[in-house]
């Protein structure tokens, strides 16, 4: 289908269902979303220069960021700044705009204008990555500067249609004391992936294979009760949702929560949060050693044990985790242990 046959197609369908997301869209008209938003005609390709690009946000003033996944939808508004980059790892360290960056998964970029102006990143896959939308108090001036600055000539998209099956370890190949010496000696959450990979472990195996007491399975019914408590008390909260290619992260309160359908969202100004529940499998409430004492998490999985949002209580490095939280999250095991007993 070329992209003009493309463009007709997807008209029609969101004409039958105007509600219809292009993500899913593109699902429904077998291709990716990167070929659907290339073949918008007021799409314009940008040179793939993604660090300096990113680096050239700010201009734009208030701008929302929206990062997913299948299950999770985290969206942000402020100011695009503070970037900083290293070769493929990069952050943006705001209060409102908190991302973490991994650009060797990113392929694609387009501007799109039209009823709502945005930037778009795609993986090799033609998976959305990260967006960026304008708002109405963006400088729509400095936008269309950056487009200018960074168009490039459009290309025919290849995104790869094979996706790698991941390689899984059993547990008994795993030198599972090992791993849990490491577990009990960590510093700092971030050594935790490092473990993982030398370990050969994979996410949700290890909270499996934690140390006793430090991973405990809940219900996938404490997200919305965390939630809500949270909302109760004025408790702030971290929610961490990841891409394959950045990582965005919310720290501070939470307030109106709604469920609508399968979807149980925060919606709050500045900051909105969607996530899927059907598609939750497993949750875990895990906790990990580091200098500042140990910091307690809430993670959440599908069923192919693919991460798909991570929370905290709020915390600044060198400071221990609010009691609060940490309360609440045994409060959440604690609760799941005395159901099973019963049970």
């Amino acid at each position: 289908m070329n992209a003009t046959d493309l463009w007709q197609s997807y008209q029609a369908l969101k004409r039958h269902q105007p509600r219809l997301r292009a993500r899913d869209a593109a699902r429904e008209l077998g291709v990716s979303e990167a070929e659907l938003v290339a073949a918008d005609p007021l799409a314009v390709t940008l040179f793939p220069k993604f660090a300096e690009l990113l680096g050239a946000l700010e201009p734009l003033g208030p701008v929302m960021t929206l990062t997913r996944n299948e299950a999770a939808v985290h969206e942000k508004t402020g100011i695009y700044g503070n970037v900083s980059i290293d070769g493929h790892i990069g952050l943006a360290l705001n209060d409102e705009i908190d991302l973490r960056f991994f650009l060797s998964q990113w392929r694609y970029g387009f501007a799109l204008r039209g009823e709502r102006c945005s930037l778009q990143f795609f993986d090799r896959f033609g998976d959305a990555v990260h967006k960026v939308f304008l708002t109405g108090d963006s400088d729509q001036a400095a936008f269309e500067q950056l487009v200018a600055h960074y168009a490039s000539q459009p290309a025919a998209l290849s995104p790869d249609r094979e996706r790698p099956q991941p390689s899984v370890v059993r547990d008994a190949e795993i030198d599972v004391a090992g791993f849990r010496a490491g577990w009990l000696a960590l510093q700092d959450t971030h050594e935790f992936f490092p473990l993982l990979r030398r370990f050969g472990v994979a996410r949700e195996q290890a909270l499996r294979l934690a140390p006793d007491g430090l991973a405990r399975p809940v219900g996938t019914d404490a997200v919305e009760t965390m939630l809500r408590e949270a909302a109760h008390t004025g408790l702030p909260i971290m929610a961490f949702v990841g891409s394959p290619g950045c990582i965005q992260i919310h720290t501070g309160p939470v307030k109106r929560i709604e469920p609508m359908g399968p979807w149980l969202n925060v919606l709050d100004p500045g900051f909105n949060l969607h996530l899927r529940m059907d598609l939750f499998a497993r949750v875990w409430v895990v906790s990990k050693p580091t200098s500042d004492g140990m910091v307690t998490s809430l993670e959440c999985f599908d069923e192919a044990g693919e991460l798909i949002v991570q929370f905290f209580g709020a915390r600044k490095p060198g400071k221990p985790e609010l009691a609060a939280w940490t309360r609440l999250a045994h409060e959440l095991a604690n609760a799941e242990a005395d159901d099973a007993t019963l049970a």
